[in-house]
């Protein structure tokens, strides 16, 4: 069990002023598999100390079990317990702040009206205003309708809202970039796509975000044939962008090529499907995609049409049989799917030097305890593990350079331009079994990506405006 901030609590507690006390406390916390955060004192008794202590756990139940072992055994008053995850979405985690101050008349009057009236009737003359003259140019949509959140299925557009005000968050915080949660209570297809369309001109970008398969590719695909701004499902996208980065160096460990490794994977939804894609993209040649009846090939026939896409592009070999048995001769296991997809036996049929990126969470395909003899490079979607795949690493410098552009689409030019960028943020000389992937906290990540989304903006016609920083992003009105 490995012990996370994500199940933490800040237990205030009563300890008698004498000396062992504080030492008892702990070592109760030990002994219940928990670890001690920060320890604060809040106030001095007559013979007594009351302390904030953090006490982290593995789960929920775990979290709870070590608090009541302190409550039993520990020989301390538990005045009160608050949960650190709850405390930090009490009252949620967005706000709206102006970006100019409306201190006086004057700045009253420009800001609205009678000032705004002359603005809005510049843009009616000139709509291409409305990327210089309001917030569209850095403002984008994070539209859910709640049907595949996270690992926890489908709970509804009203418990998405934490998650979507999350990845607005996210956006903010490292690419510079407003969003705002945009959380619908449907999920028919045709509704979804009439109602981002009609509020498509406040925005410049669209992310979609936890939308189920395969209604996800439908949505996506209808409203990029629709609208003349980004639309980008992240679930697919994203994560499909820091595998390839992630494998691009793991692959630079083993010294393999990319175009020459044979690729099993697991799980054909949306991120599977975005993620063969790219590797497709990107000059792949070998890759077998597996369900949970085994390898898909062409002729199968319980396949959905998704399915039957996916199988005509891949399996050039036609193997047949389970994600163990297909595995014998990979170079790389790519998991997007479940727990117990493939297991120690399948990875000891790869090829030497196994690169194994075991995604699915809060448990991987397999856990690398498992194989940490057989494979070369290990990588899941996990924090408390090195090389952690996760979709912060992507969407933000995406949707920067897309926006410092204008650009009308994310191509999958930008995206393979953009899984290149992320690589490349690792030197040569520093990649390693435990380093094919920078930190989620790396903030040279989404600058670099920027620059590389909106170089290949440009190069593939998709852009309005110039390279960030040319006379045409630089004038005014």
């Amino acid at each position: 069990m490995h012990p996370s901030a994500s199940f933490s609590a800040t237990v205030r507690v009563r300890l008698d002023d004498t000396p062992g006390t504080f030492a008892r406390f702990a070592a109760a916390v030990g002994e219940a598999g928990g670890s001690l955060g920060s320890i604060d004192l809040v106030r001095v008794e007559r013979s007594s100390k009351v302390r904030d202590v953090v006490v982290l756990a593995s789960n929920a139940a775990h979290l709870n079990d070590v608090v009541e072992g302190l409550r039993a055994g520990a020989g301390a008053e538990v005045i009160e317990v608050a949960d650190r995850t709850f405390l930090m979405h009490a009252g949620g985690k967005l706000e709206v702040v102006g970006r100019v101050p409306i201190a006086t008349r004057d700045d009253l009057s420009m800001a609205y009206t009678p000032g705004v009236a002359r603005v809005s009737r510049a843009i009616a003359d000139d709509p291409s205003l409305v990327w210089k003259l309001t917030s569209k140019q850095h403002m984008v949509a994070v539209v859910t309708d709640g049907s595949a959140v996270l690992g926890l299925g489908d709970i509804g557009p009203e418990a998405a809202l934490p998650v979507m005000e999350g990845k607005a968050q996210l956006f903010k915080e490292f690419g510079g970039v407003d969003a705002f949660p945009i959380c619908l209570s449907t999920q028919d297809p045709d509704e979804i796509v009439a109602t981002v369309t009609a509020i498509a001109p406040g925005f410049g970008g669209i992310n979609l975000e936890d939308i189920a398969a395969p209604r996800c590719f439908e949505i996506e695909e209808r409203l990029r044939s629709t609208l003349d701004i980004p639309v980008f499902h992240d679930d697919q996208h994203g994560t499909a962008i820091v595998v390839l980065a992630a494998l691009l160096n793991a692959l630079r460990v083993v010294d393999k090529r990319l175009d020459e490794v044979k690729i099993v994977t697991t799980g054909c939804g949306a991120a599977g499907t975005a993620v063969t894609k790219i590797l497709l993209g990107a000059g792949a040649r070998h890759i077998v995609g597996c369900d949970e009846h085994g390898a898909l090939y062409r002729g199968r026939s319980d396949l959905t049409h998704a399915k039957q896409a996916y199988a005509a592009c891949t399996n050039p070999y036609d193997e047949r049989g389970s994600a163990d048995d297909v595995l014998s001769g990979a170079d790389v296991f790519i998991g997007v799917s479940v727990a117990g997809a493939i297991t120690r036996a399948g990875i000891e049929r790869m090829a030497g030097q196994p690169v194994v990126f075991a995604l699915a969470n809060p448990r991987s395909e397999i856990e690398p305890e498992e194989i940490e003899d057989l494979a070369a490079v290990i990588a899941t979607g996990r924090s408390d593990y090195p090389n952690q795949i996760n979709n912060v690493l992507a969407f933000p410098g995406v949707f920067h350079g897309a926006l410092s552009v204008r650009a009308r689409a994310i191509t999958g030019e930008m995206e393979v331009a953009a899984a290149g960028a992320l690589a490349s943020v690792i030197e040569h000389d520093q990649v390693s079994a435990d380093y094919v992937i920078p930190s989620v906290l790396d903030r040279s990540v989404a600058p670099a990506i920027s620059r590389a989304v909106a170089a290949a903006a440009v190069a593939a016609g998709v852009a309005r405006d110039e390279l960030p920083g040319s006379v045409v992003q630089a004038g005014v009105v």
